[in-house]
């Protein structure tokens, strides 16, 4: 396998690409991610719940695994052979309290500039 990823700014959550036609689908692009909030992760988030609104520990948290997740669909489509991502999208399941997986997904394609 390679190392090579798709570059950020070659997806999208559109199906096509401004400026860029399909010349091939590879299919299913995905990177996973499985987090557990730590103890002290809990507490000091519970401690920002008293006072109110943005709870930041738990933003950081969900950023940080959706950029992970993200970057392993990149990989992924790259060892597939494409150079863009279409149709991106994200979803989050709780398997168990306190333990939530994330997937990004999209498909992989590959594009060259319209002429």
């Amino acid at each position: 396998m390679d190392n090579k990823t798709v570059e950020h700014a070659m997806v999208t959550t559109a199906f096509e690409l401004d400026d860029y036609r399909i010349v091939k689908n590879l299919g299913i692009a995905r990177g996973i991610i499985v987090r557990s909030r730590n103890i002290f992760g809990s507490i000091g988030a519970g401690l920002q719940t008293l006072v109110g609104g943005n709870i930041s520990l738990f933003t950081k948290l969900c950023e940080k695994t959706r950029e992970d997740a993200f970057d392993l669909m990149l990989e992924h489509a790259g060892e597939m052979g494409a150079n863009a991502v279409i149709g991106a999208r994200y979803d989050a399941t709780e398997i168990t309290r306190g333990v939530t997986e994330v997937l990004a997904y999209g498909t992989a394609v590959i594009v060259e500039p319209k002429k």
